[in-house]
């Protein structure tokens, strides 16, 4: 049976901020990486888990949580592809505002039409 293990990156500066990233690159906070270990590190107890490939979008924020991970788990041998197919949802105006700011101009069901929605766009 095929498995699939999905991870999201650590704590970037942006989450640390509360501002939305979108695709803005930023990097990973010490917490971040931290996070990312301790995920690796939980990768390396699953039970007959052997991937045979790593993918991440092409943020930086993402690549350093799949190459720290990758080390805990002791998958610094697979390959890793890239691709902006997994990048985060694009905030577009929002980027770079602050996430309770927006909730008190936008309201808090607007934000999070904008969040969580398929059609809406900030």
């Amino acid at each position: 049976m095929a498995k699939l293990a999905l991870l999201r990156h650590g704590e970037s500066q942006a989450n640390a901020a509360n501002v939305y990233t979108g695709w803005n690159d930023v990097p990973l906070t010490d917490k971040g990486r931290r996070q990312a270990w301790a995920a690796g590190e939980k990768l390396r107890q699953l039970a007959d888990f052997s991937p045979e490939r790593i993918h991440t979008s092409v943020l930086s924020r993402a690549i350093e949580t799949a190459n720290i991970a990758a080390e805990a788990a002791g998958f610094l041998y697979l390959p890793i592809t890239k691709t902006w197919r997994l990048n985060e949802r694009h905030y577009g105006a929002l980027r770079g505002l602050d996430k309770d700011v927006s909730r008190k101009i936008f309201g808090k069901e607007q934000v999070l039409e904008w969040r969580r929605g398929f059609d809406a766009v900030p």
